[in-house]
């Protein structure tokens, strides 16, 4: 069976950080694109950051650049969300997500949709 699970969610002061975690089982992410996306209370979801299969290639949403950094090790079948300085609009579920197809992460980063397969998502609450 073909599972993401994503770890590391929690709460945190703004101005803080947190790391995430995407493990995968029952596949290897070699082969795949990898997105994380979130969604907030009451809002659509949508795109955070994007990382090809090699790693060679990441791409931001604007609300992140700076903040966030995506990175993966293969050898762990884990991809990573380092989240800086972290501010209270960044509350939400955080999902990471899996692209078989090139440029698939890419459009999904846009929409918030798009992905094969998907996790459960892992709360993060920023706040004083």
């Amino acid at each position: 069976q073909l599972q993401l699970v994503e770890s590391g969610g929690g709460l945190v002061q703004p101005g803080g950080s947190l790391r995430l975690s995407c493990a995968a089982s029952g596949f290897t992410l070699d082969y795949y694109d990898i997105g994380w996306f979130r969604q907030a209370p009451g809002k659509e979801r949508e795109g955070v950051s994007c990382i090809s299969s090699s790693g060679a290639s990441t791409k931001y949403a604007d609300s992140v650049k700076g903040r966030f950094t995506i990175s993966r090790d293969n050898a762990k079948n884990t991809v990573y969300l380092q989240m800086n300085s972290l501010k209270p609009e960044d509350t939400a579920n955080y999902y990471c997500a899996a692209a078989s197809s090139a440029r698939q992460c890419d459009l999904a980063l846009n929409v918030g949709y798009g992905m094969d397969y998907w996790g459960t998502g892992t709360l993060v609450t920023v706040s004083s």
